[in-house]
Parts: C-alpha cells; structure tokens; sequence
C-alpha cells in the first residue's frame, strides 16, 4: 500500500498563543485547540502523564496542516540550539507557496520574525526566502514568478 496523503506536521512549542498568532499572520487557519491528555495519548507517543494543549492549523486549501502541541506536563525538552543553522540535522524548516513575499515578511516581522539570510531569486522561476518566528522556528516562502 502506497501513502495516501501526508496529514500534518507536529512542532512542540513554549508559548501556543504566539505561534498560533504567527501562523495565522502567515494564513493559515485555525482549526482548532484543545487539551490532550490520558492513557491513549500516553501509550502512542511513549510518555506517560501527558497533559498537553494542542491546536491544528491548515492552510488555506484544505490541504496542509500544522499541529502545533504545548506540553503543561512533563515539560518540553529542547534538544538543539534555538536558532540552530540550516546544517543541522532534523527538520529544519516548513516551505509555504505565498502570493507576495516581501509583503509575508513584512507582516511576519510585527511576529518577532526576522529574515535567516537574504530574499533571493531562483532563476525565473521563484522569489524565496527562510524567516526564523517565534521560537526559532523557521519557514521557507515560496513566490512563484510568471
């Protein structure tokens, strides 16, 4: 059996309100938030006593979703540098098709985002650019050029 669709991405944060608040500045929408907790999420992620808040956010096409998880019990473990660099092993990064980039960067910035290097132009084709937000962490923007 083949893979059907990819259904989300799961990033662990300190602060749920402002990265919510990041990626609804980048478009996305929420979902919906809400506690997870018990014996079930325990047994599929391997740690008991888990008492977390979670909230999922798709983008506008229904397609692509980010699951955002706070943990209020047992605390969250960073596990690299905040602002670890592009080299460094894991996922580093969530790529986004947006209409304008320089107009994203520029609302993403009153965030707390900053730029990770410079906007650049690929070719023809694509405008892009990395922005690290709240928490380091990092996503990639995409304009495509006609």
């Amino acid at each position: 059996m083949a893979i059907r669709r990819m259904d989300n991405v799961l990033i662990v944060v300190e602060d749920l309100d402002a990265v919510i608040a990041f990626f609804v500045e980048l478009g996305m929408e929420l979902e919906g938030r809400g506690p997870v907790e018990g014996r079930w999420v325990e047994r599929v992620i391997g740690v008991d006593d888990v008492r977390q808040e979670v909230a999922m956010l798709r983008t506008p096409d229904g397609h692509g979703k980010v699951e955002l998880a706070m943990f209020h019990r047992p605390t969250a473990i960073r596990h690299e540098p905040r602002d670890a660099p592009a080299n460094t092993l894991g996922i580093r990064r969530i790529m986004f098709a947006v209409d304008d980039v320089e107009d994203t960067v520029a609302r993403l910035r009153r965030h707390g985002a900053e730029l990770v290097g410079e906007v650049q132009r690929f070719e023809d084709i694509f405008l892009l650019c990395y922005v690290r937000g709240p928490e380091g962490i990092v996503v990639g923007l995409a304009e495509e050029l006609n």
